[in-house]
Formats: structure tokens, sequence, C-alpha cells
């Protein structure tokens, strides 16, 4: 998280988002930073325009999207737990299953 932190604060700062600025950032704060998890963030932000993703993210009303999720994670509980059972009851109807072919 603090890799993504870094990029976003070179980019507020007019900086380019590059591994050594990166590594930079994160050394400055006191993290040890890990060359490999910045090499694919460089790799994965590089022709992303930043400041784009950020407008169309801030465009996004939190709360009206906050209470649609929080309704389907109520209704989606009951039907969670159904599938558990369910789930558990065919795991141990293919271990016996599985136990019959290993005995032929």
């Amino acid at each position: 998280m603090e890799y993504v932190y870094a990029a976003l604060l070179l980019h507020s700062a007019g900086k380019d988002v590059t591994e050594d600025a990166i590594k930079n950032v994160v050394a400055a704060s006191g993290v040890a930073a890990d060359d490999v998890r910045i090499k694919a963030l460089v790799a994965a932000l590089e022709g992303v325009d930043i400041s784009k993703v950020l407008s169309q993210a801030a465009a996004v009303p939190v709360a009206a999207a906050a209470a649609p999720v929080a309704t389907a994670a109520t209704a989606a509980a009951p039907a969670a737990k159904e599938e558990k059972e369910e789930s558990k009851e065919a795991a141990e109807e293919s271990g016996v299953e599985g136990l019959g072919a290993l005995f032929g």
C-alpha cells in the first residue's frame, strides 16, 4: 500500500513516477523498499493517466455506493451459509467416493 501512496504523492507533486522516485519516497518514510513490488507498480502504471483515474474515482458518490453494497452483503449472508453447508456435504461425499476408488 505504501508503494501506491508513494506513487500518488509523486503524482500530486508533479514528479515522474519512476522506480527510483518511489524507492526514495518509501525509504524516506522508514519502510524497507521491495524492488519487485516497485517494478510491478511502475509497470502497471505505465500508460495510465493517473489524473483521469483519480477524477473518475472522485466522481462516484461514496454514500450512494456504500448503501447497495451493505444491502447486498446482508442479503448474501444467508445464501453464503447455505452454500457453505452444501459445500461441506459435497466435500464429505467426495471424500467417501475417493476412499472407495482408493480401495477398489
